[in-house]
This record gives C-alpha cells, structure tokens and sequence, in this order.
C-alpha cells in the first residue's frame, strides 16, 4: 500500500484547504486512514481518521468542528477538508494507514511523505 499526500500550501488565517490522500495497492488489511501533523520542534499529533469501509470518523478535540474527513472509495482517495483555519494548525501534514481509528502514531504503519500546511498572514 502506498499513499501521497497533496493539497497544502499557505493559507491565510480563517481561510481553507482540502488535503488529499491518494491510495494505491492493497487497502483490505487496514481498517482505518489517519491524518497526522507535525509542527517544527513538536511531536507528531493525531488530526483525524476515518474508516476505509463505513466512513466512521474521529476528531482531535483542536481541530473539531472545523475539520473533516471524507473518502471517494472509487477514486481511493480520502480528503482532509480544513476550515477556518489558524496560525496553529501549522505543521506538515501526513496520512497513514492503520488497523484502528483511534490517533495513536504507533499504530498506524504505513505513511505518506506528507504535505506542508502553513496558516499565516
């Protein structure tokens, strides 16, 4: 399985962006698809995921409300849709493929090369 990331940029502060996450290969031994962050100098936090088949999703409390998550399973891509968005959610931005939808890095074991967000005027 392998994914990529596209869609970040510069934003400015309450503007939007949607990410994209491109899959390719064999998606039936992951349950769910995670998207990550990380700020220069900060550990890697968990965003959001999703399930690959039912479309269950979870939230990181900062980002609730503003972000969502989606997937076109005909084009297997799934979407981070980020709005609202401010200087904090800064960072470069990555999704994995994991066997569960909680935001756990560690349980996630394959990963794109990620996409970098910054939120600024």
């Amino acid at each position: 399985l392998q994914l990529v990331e596209s869609g970040g940029g510069l934003v400015q502060p309450g503007g939007s962006l949607r990410l994209s996450c491109a899959l390719s290969g064999f998606t039936l031994d992951y349950y769910a698809i995670g998207w990550f962050r990380q700020a220069p100098g900060k550990e890697r936090e968990g965003v959001s995921s999703i399930s690959i088949s039912g479309g269950r999703t979870t939230y990181a409390d900062p980002v609730k409300g503003r972000f969502t998550s989606s997937r076109d399973n005909a084009k297997n891509t799934v979407y981070l849709q980020m709005d609202s968005l401010k200087p904090e959610d800064t960072g470069v931005y990555y999704c994995a493929a994991g066997r569960t939808l909680r935001l756990l890095p560690d349980a996630y074991d394959t990963w794109g090369q990620g996409t970098q967000v910054i939120v600024s005027s």
